[in-house]
């Protein structure tokens, strides 16, 4: 199966400061074309043995599968977490002119 050359990357952080760090930096150096803040994130998540909860703030970001490396790199030299979530998936089908604008900016 030919890998799709469009990927979302779903990324939970703490605050907004944390959030509008990262995003400046991705969009900076045109590793996304868009990144979409989500706020007010219900997380429950095992950590260390024992079920945590935490009030989180979700970035999406659209970008093309060939910047992930860098990135996944960019994100964790931001992100103030010990294991921070950056996990992608592809965008199989979509609005041939937004995934051109996708391509865009961040191809």
């Amino acid at each position: 199966m030919k890998k799709s050359k469009y990927i979302m990357v779903f990324v939970t952080v703490p605050d907004k400061k944390t959030a509008d760090k990262i995003m400046k930096a991705v969009l900076k150096n045109h590793l996304a074309a868009c990144v979409n803040i989500v706020k007010n994130i219900d997380s429950f998540y095992w950590w260390k043995g024992k079920i945590e909860y935490s009030k989180e703030l979700l970035l999406i970001m659209k970008t093309v599968s060939a910047k992930f490396d860098v990135l996944k790199k960019c994100i964790e030299d931001t992100h103030p977490y010990e294991v921070p979530e950056i996990i992608s998936t592809e965008i199989s089908s979509g609005n041939k002119d937004y995934l051109d604008w996708i391509k865009e900016y961040a191809g």
